[in-house]
This record gives C-alpha cells, structure tokens and sequence, in this order.
C-alpha cells in the first residue's frame, strides 16, 4: 500500500495528535529541509524570482488600493461615506455630500456643522484624486516610514476611507494591554507587537510541519492542520487558549491593533494591509497612510513581519538573523495586495 493511500484509509477518530505527531515524524525531516531550501534560497532573487526591492511594488500596491465604506465620529457627527456619497447627521437629518461636489463646496460644509479636520473637503479632494490615478507610493523601512508620514500633512480620513470599517472590533484597551503603547501612537504599537506576541504565543511549528506533510508528501489525502488549530483572538492569546499561530493570524491581529482607533484619533494615521507572497504561502503586514506633499497626493508605506520577530525569539536566533520585524528587504515578495478583505 502507498503512504497516499494508506492516509487516505485512516479516519479522523484514528489520527489523535499524539498519533499524527508521531506519523509525520520520518517525513518531516526531509520536508522540513527541502521547505528550508525553498524559503531561503529560491524566489526571492537570490537563485530565481524577485523580492520588495526590486519588484514593481507601485504597480501591485494600486491594484487594490482605494476607498470603502466607513462610518467614523467627528465634533459631535456622524459621518458615513459609502459608493459616490457622504452623509453627515445633523440634529435629526442627515446631510448629503456627492464625491463629485468641488472642494470649496465641501470645505463650506465642513465650515458650517463645525467639523474638525476638513473631512469633507479632505475626502472629495483626495477621493478624487485616487478615482483619476493622479497619487503615488513611497515604500521604505518601518523607521523611516514614520518619520515621514510625521513630518508631512497627513490625511486621516482619506486614511479611512481606505481601511473601511473592517478589523475595527478589538477594543483599544486590548490592544494596549497587549502591547505596552496606546493605539494613539502606531509606531508604538507596530514596535510593542513585537514583545506581546513573543511574551504570550509562539509560531505554531507543529501545525506547519503537519501542513508541510500534507502537501509535499500525501498530498492532501487528509487534513491534517485541523489537529492542530485552537483559537487565535487577542482574548485567547491572553488566555492561554492559543497553541501557537500561523502568519496569517499574526498578520489578522497586527491589522486588528492599528485599527483598534479611527485614523484621525491617532497621531499618525495608518492603514494596515495584508500582503499575500504565493510562492512562499506567506504573510505579512503592510502598513501605509496617505499624505500631501507639495500639492501631490503620496501614499508612503512600509511592511513588518511579526512571523519571523516571533520564531526567530522561539529558535533563540535574534544574533544571527536579527529582530527580524523589518520586511521591506530582498527576502521579502509579494504576490498581492490587500487593503480590505
């Protein structure tokens, strides 16, 4: 009988994780190489394929790239933005605003209900400009990256519009919790996620191993990751219920924590993204804000891996490999962009 077959006769009740551990044992080893060979060497430049660095990032970045949509508190308003239209409560009516209102017409609105920050103005302004195409990206390390969003005349609620109201549910208190740093202050946070995930979880190694097996040596014949899953939220981290995460869950959760606020309640406002690389079944955290610099509209952006912060401090290899946070190098790719789900 083949190993595929033989996986294939096997039922769910029979595969305890003691059992499975065990079972992948022999094929781990050889799986487990021939992944590293891959991961290190291959697709990224160094034999074949490309990385962030030399990739045509812009082009990719834009694919998706653009507003949904959000409702947000402002000066004692509510504002909602969704398809061609903004909606402001005033009292007990609402008042209507279309995308293609000039922005003197939106900054008068603005001026009436008392609005701070010029959303209005801001939104049909930039909104317009992303419509056309007429912005560009910036991409570099985490370090820089803030250092010119900081200095640079930041649009938060164009900042919104593109994160949506998605992964927006974890309450700032947790997220502060988590990290050590208000959610008021991203950089903070992008820096603090660092030590709570490698003070309350780890890289789930088993799950990949397993996952490694079931493609490269029984392909599929049965799933043997589910043995392995527990819940991966900020309260089962907290709680100890965790079993260790996947890059996936650390990219859901990092996202989660830039979003814990709306963008014009934080200091430097910023969108979290999750950056896809297929040849590598990886992922990671792209983080951007949107920015005006001598009239053009710039979208600077960075990317951070809490994957390799935390398996690197679970391996003891920070003094060979670094801290391992900084994702914008040559072993880092990216297949696609997405700014919401």
């Amino acid at each position: 009988m083949t190993r595929r077959s033989a996986f294939r006769n096997l039922t769910d009740r029979e595969l305890t994780r003691r059992q499975l551990l065990a079972g992948i044992g022999g094929g781990a080893a050889t799986v487990g190489g021939a992944k590293a060979v891959d991961n290190v060497l291959l697709g990224y430049g160094v034999l074949v394929g490309t990385n962030l660095r030399d990739q045509n990032l812009g082009a990719l970045a834009r694919e998706r790239f653009g507003p949904s949509a959000f409702s947000v508190s402002v000066s004692g308003h509510r504002l909602r933005f969704r398809g061609d239209e903004i909606r402001v409560r005033d009292g007990d009516a609402w008042r209507s605003l279309p995308l293609s209102a000039s922005p003197e017409e939106a900054a008068e609105l603005d001026a009436e209900l008392g609005l701070e920050g010029g959303p209005l103005e801001q939104l049909v302004r930039d909104l317009g400009a992303i419509s056309a195409g007429e912005f560009r990206f910036e991409f570099a390390q985490y370090e820089e990256f803030f250092d010119r969003v900081r200095d640079a005349d930041d649009r938060p609620f164009t900042v919104q519009a593109v994160r949506g109201n998605r992964f927006a549910d974890v309450p700032p208190e947790t997220v502060e919790s988590f990290t050590g740093a208000s959610p008021k202050r991203p950089e903070a946070v992008v820096e603090g996620l660092v030590g709570g995930f490698r003070d309350q979880t780890s890289y789930d190694v088993p799950r990949y191993v397993a996952g490694s097996v079931e493609d490269n040596v029984i392909f599929g014949a049965t799933d043997l990751r589910k043995y392995f899953q527990s819940p991966t939220t900020f309260d089962a981290i907290e709680s100890g219920e965790d079993s260790g995460m996947f890059c996936y869950e650390f990219t859901w959760r990092s996202v989660e924590a830039l979003h814990a606020l709306p963008a014009h309640r934080q200091r430097t406002p910023v969108v979290g993204a999750k950056v896809f690389d297929d040849r590598h079944k990886h992922v990671y955290t792209g983080v951007a804000s949107v920015v005006r610099r001598d009239g053009d509209l710039v979208v600077p952006m960075t990317f951070v891996d809490y994957t390799h912060t935390t398996l690197y401090d679970d391996l003891g290899v920070q003094k060979l490999l670094g801290e391992g946070l900084r994702a914008y190098d040559d072993r880092h790719r990216a297949t696609a962009i997405y700014w919401q789900p």
